[in-house]
């Protein structure tokens, strides 16, 4: 049975912050630290998840983790990412309704990281398949991009995203993933141009030179030094724990795998490098007659190689940075640019084309993972947003996050007050109106359509005349002097005149965190975010692939006068899409808190984290969930939970569980006022009610414990006992088995040695009886054989005495004769011809014998020996007698060749189907068939050749293509010059006049030269019309070669070449044929 824990078993601290009590911001904060250093990173409050950075990796992501949170309660187990993921999740598939996850909190807090766990939670619970496991690896995979083009090292974090990110992802009523749709929200885009110390610009420049390949790099006219570009902060281009170069292919393969195409990517990384070429451009003033100063481009080489990269004309882009055209109505006015203007619109043009990248890139994506419009979706988002930032100095970025959180914050509350009066209404509860800050207030002071403070900012950017930070801030004062969330040095409040904390160029406003206090310089400008038309047109006249979707303003055919819609515009319009959006799903939350600034772990900054609770309004959260019934549970777990306290319910209840909870209340005297019962659910209205139920609830498992505990061991100590009884039984009666078969086997033995002993008597008296018996017999045969031979020696004593010595002498010679026969059958010698033992003669008068019979035995086994011979035996040995009678003694190849039996065929001929058709040109049968070297006079060396016999010819044929090369018949053949030493050399020697001696004589060296010349001589022999074969040893011999004869001299040297014999030319009449001496 599968065992079911709760949020509220072995809790640490308090798991909910809504049951926290008392409830101030000291014990919020305390209880945060409480979990945090037991390394418990989430806390609920309510529905909404706290997370916290641990810093480091924790045991808690595993896929075990994903299955123990799989398919569960919310409040089931303890606080996790995976239960709000999971609780999203369920709602979507099963009860159809679109879900957003809202990640907020400031850079450093996680929430990339709690985007990406949700994200894989939710691939990893969804259905399986190939066509599914395809759309959530490119759902998953779209972050490295992403992470690689808008992400940043600050001081805060090493990879702080630096957008808005809000994606959309489909489901189809089964609950897997059709796809996605991403949307960004304000690139930082002046992170491209300048970078605070101590940060480094977006990942995507360091990984592009640290993990592109040197041809890569050549073609986008890159060097891997980061000090050769102004745009790159130096002093933190190398992050612990970053690997730039592994980053490069991850965001390589990542972006295979969403669907670029390969030309895809090459453009945008020559984006990329265009950019980085830009930020080297420099200027330098040049006075003119008008005595106004004209900006010139100060080295052109970075110039020229952007413009090759982008595929533009360099003179227009320089023309575009030294000089701006406006155009008003049908006028055109040109004007230079100097120094100063020329750098902002190198800055400029840098920053839009990065961001433009960037947009293209999420719309790329969203091609990609766009699901089917088929029919409609279930949707869940997910937004991954900068939280609520203060800091030394607040700009316009500032302001507009802030605006954004304002916003987010207000739907949240919004949306909370929903949710818990849809409860209260649905379970049949009285809804009782809840106080609340309500910062609409704040968001109108921005956001109003006339005196808002963005519409005043486009108002003053639009209007003629000299536009400036200080007017803006003017008008602010003047329009929002008496706001109660406006404050400035200026305004009509008189408390503020004096307040030095507020500089004359700022302007604090009272968001729902806190105050903030901004400074208006850098507003109109950030704000206009103006690109000069020019630079606009000359990047849409580029023949790069993307340069017209990305400056589409650039068209000369489309001129549009009207300003561009301002940065502030653009924002509000994105936010009021946002916040639309998530009006219409059903909200879950993700509070991202950094627990310290140093990026470690273990470390737990009070003051950092309560400056986080604040601006993140989590005290407020904390009390809008408390301003009704702090605790609500479904009947069934409730009464399951606390069933033991209370007898009447203990162990089973049979009725309703509301009933059983009703007795159960009744049985505790709870106060009526601290709960109410609803359809489904019961409500407790304080945390210390439920904290009452969960202390009884403790005691008595302690008592059941012990109760259990008590039973346990009363049938343990039985159990033992009964086990020891019975093994007692066992053992004793082993034990009486045991003794009854060692007594058995001591009366055996002593009744074996009593029968032993009786036995051994009986046949020694028996023994003593036959022994008498058999003296007597023998006496009787003594007594009477010698009678006998007294009786018999009287009667023929007379015949003894006249032939006694012949007899003799014949009776000994005859037994000296068979023992001397019977000894030589014992140690006959073998069968073997050549075996020359012989037994020793054992007496002289038998030495004619004994050479007589040596004789015949030879001649007998040498005939048994003959008789076994087969026809080709017989032949065989009779070519070894006739090699035994040409070379023995006059060749020292010879010794060696006497155990290699003549095989005749070396090549199998007839079998090989590489001599196929060597084979059926010859007409005869195949002697003999080997390679040999026919030796070449000119240099002495040797090419291959095959060497064919049969009963009227010689063939030398090629080796390769088996071609016969020369035919010489038998009688041409006059004689076989070989040495007398161990080499292979033969010359065959043709008769003068004949047909084959045109071309001379045959030199010739083989491994077989015994055996070639054996069978040489052995078939001119046989032949009719041949003479005798004349074999000539010698160790020097004339060769005739065609109309020179070469004497061919043999000679002994030390081994070279592996001890292989060689053959030189001397001269033109001589050949010297070096042969290795042997031992």
């Amino acid at each position: 049975m599968e065992v079911k824990t709760s949020l509220l078993d072995n809790m640490i601290g308090v798991g909910d912050m809504v049951l926290l009590e008392p409830l101030s911001e000291d014990s919020f904060i305390a209880n945060l630290r409480n979990r945090f250093d037991h390394n418990e990173i989430y806390t609920y409050i309510g529905s909404v998840v706290i997370s916290m950075n641990p810093y480091r990796s924790l045991p808690i992501f595993t896929p075990e983790k994903v299955e123990e949170y799989r398919n569960r309660n919310f409040y089931e187990l303890s606080p996790h990412i995976y239960a709000l993921a999971d609780e999203a999740y369920r709602s979507l598939r099963d009860q159809d309704k679109d879900q957003c996850i809202l990640i907020t909190g400031e850079s450093g807090a996680g929430k990339t990281e709690a985007s990406k766990l949700v994200m894989s939670y939710v691939a990893a619970v969804c259905g399986k398949g190939q066509e599914v496991n395809k759309v959530k690896e490119q759902l998953l995979q779209s972050n490295p991009v992403l992470e690689a083009f808008g992400n940043a090292k600050t001081v805060r974090n090493d990879n702080s995203s630096r957008f808005g990110k809000y994606m959309d992802i489909e489901f189809d009523f089964k609950g897997d993933p059709l796809g996605g749709v991403i949307s960004n929200y304000l690139l930082e885009k002046s992170r491209v141009v300048k970078q605070p110390r101590g940060e480094r610009n977006f990942h995507i420049f360091y990984q592009l030179l640290s993990g592109a390949s040197d041809d890569t790099l050549k073609k986008l006219k890159l060097d891997r030094d980061f000090s050769k570009y102004n745009y790159l902060s130096l002093d933190s281009a190398a992050v612990n724990g970053l690997d730039d170069a592994a980053n490069f292919r991850t965001v390589r393969n990542a972006m295979q795998i969403v669907g670029f195409m390969e030309d895809e990517v090459q453009s945008v990384l020559e984006l990329v490098a265009a950019v980085l070429k830009l930020g080297n451009i420099e200027f330098k003033p040049e006075s003119r007659c008008n005595g106004n100063d004209e900006s010139r481009i100060r080295d052109k080489n970075d110039l020229k190689e952007m413009c090759e990269l982008l595929g533009t004309e360099q003179t227009v882009l320089e023309r575009a940075f030294s000089y701006r055209t406006v155009e008003a109505k049908q006028e055109k006015v040109c004007t230079t640019l100097n120094v100063a203007q020329a750098y902002y619109a190198r800055d400029a043009l840098a920053k839009n084309l990065y961001s433009r990248l960037f947009s293209w890139l999420v719309t790329r994506i969203n091609e990609s993972i766009k699901a089917a419009p088929k029919s409609r979706h279930k949707v869940m988002g997910v937004l991954d947003i900068y939280g609520f930032e203060i800091f030394e100095e607040n700009s316009f970025e500032q302001f507009i996050i802030n605006y954004c959180n304002e916003k987010l914050q207000q739907i949240f509350i919004e949306l909370t007050l929903r949710e818990e009066q849809e409860e209260y209404v649905r379970e049949g509860i009285e809804w009782t109106n809840i106080e609340y800050f309500n910062n609409a207030i704040i968001c109108d002071l921005i956001e109003n359509h006339q005196n808002g403070i963005l519409a005043m900012l486009d108002e003053e950017c639009l209007r003629p005349g000299t536009v400036t930070d200080e007017t803006f801030l003017d008008k602010l004062n003047t329009i929002c002097a008496e706001h109660l969330h406006f404050e400035s040095r200026l305004s009509k409040s008189s408390k503020f005149l004096t307040d030095h904390s507020l500089p004359h160029n700022c302007f604090r406003i009272q968001h729902y965190a806190g105050k903030v206090l901004y400074r208006a310089e850098g507003f109109v400008d950030k704000n206009n975010d103006l690109l000069y038309r020019d630079l606009s047109q000359a990047m849409y006249k580029a023949n790069h692939s993307l340069m017209k979707q990305l400056f589409p303003e650039g068209n000369p055919a489309k001129v549009n006068l009207k300003r561009p819609p301002t940065a502030g515009f653009q924002f509000r319009h994105s936010v009021g899409t946002l916040m639309r959006n998530l009006q219409t799903k059903n909200p879950n939350y993700i509070r991202c808190i950094k627990p310290n600034d140093k990026k470690a772990s273990h470390i737990f900054t009070d003051s950092l984290v309560c400056h986080q609770v604040r601006y993140l309004g989590l005290m407020e959260n904390v009390r809008v969930r408390r301003a009704g019934y702090a605790f609500r549970q479904a009947y069934e777990p409730c009464l399951e939970r606390y069933k033991m306290l209370c007898k009447r319910t203990w162990p089973h209840w049979r009725g309703p569980a509301r009933e059983g909870v009703e007795v159960l209340m009744a049985d505790l005297t709870v106060p009526a006022e601290e709960f109410s019962f609803g359809r489904s659910k019961v409500f407790i209205r304080n945390p210390r009610t439920l904290f009452f139920l969960e202390e009884r609830r403790r005691q008595c498992l302690q008592d059941l414990a012990t109760l259990i505990q008590k039973i346990y061991r009363g049938w343990k100590c039985r159990s033992h006992f009964l086990l020891l009884k019975k093994s007692q039984i066992v053992v004793a009666a082993w034990y009486r088995r045991y003794a009854q078969q060692n007594k058995y086997k001591r009366i055996k033995s002593a009744t074996t040695v009593v029968q032993s002993y009786t036995r051994g008597w009986q046949a020694r008296k028996l023994l003593r009886e036959l022994k008498y018996q058999k003296r007597c017999e023998e006496a009787v045969t003594t007594i009477s054989a010698y009678w006998h031979g007294t009786q018999v020696r009287r009667e023929y004593r007379k015949f003894f005495r006249a032939n006694a010595g012949k007899k003799i002498y014949n009776f000994t010679i005859q037994r000296i004769m068979q023992k001397y026969f019977l000894g030589l059958k014992s140690t006959m010698p073998s069968m073997s011809p050549i075996d020359k033992s012989w037994p020793v003669k054992p007496y002289l008068f038998l030495d004619g014998v004994h050479s007589e019979l040596r004789r015949i035995f030879h001649l007998w086994r040498c005939k048994k020996y003959r008789s076994e011979f087969t026809e080709e035996k017989k032949a065989v040995f009779e070519e070894k007698l006739e090699a035994s009678e040409i070379f023995k003694d006059k060749k020292a190849l010879y010794a060696s060749s006497v155990s290699q039996p003549f095989m005749g065929d070396y090549l199998e001929i007839s079998k090989n189907p590489k001599y196929q058709k060597l084979n059926s040109a010859m007409d005869e049968k195949v002697l003999l068939a080997d390679v040999v070297n026919k030796i070449n006079r000119a240099n002495g060396k040797g090419t291959a050749r095959i060497f064919l016999l049969t009963k009227n010819s010689v063939v030398l044929a090629d080796q390769k293509t088996g071609q016969v090369k020369a035919s010489v018949p038998l009688p041409d053949l006059t004689s076989v010059s070989v040495s007398t030493q161990s080499d292979g050399f033969f010359a065959l020697k043709l008769k003068e006049g004949s047909a084959s001696a045109i071309k001379g004589d045959f030199l010739l060296s083989s491994e077989h030269l015994i055996e070639i010349i054996t069978k040489l001589h052995r078939t001119g022999a046989t032949a009719a019309d041949s003479e005798q074969l004349n074999i000539d040893i010698s160790d020097e011999f004339l060769v005739q070669f065609k109309h020179d004869k070469v004497c061919v001299k043999f000679i002994q040297g030390a081994p070279k070449n592996g001890n292989s014999v060689s053959c030189k030319r001397k001269n033109n009449r001589l050949l010297e044929v070096s042969v290795p001496s042997t031992v």
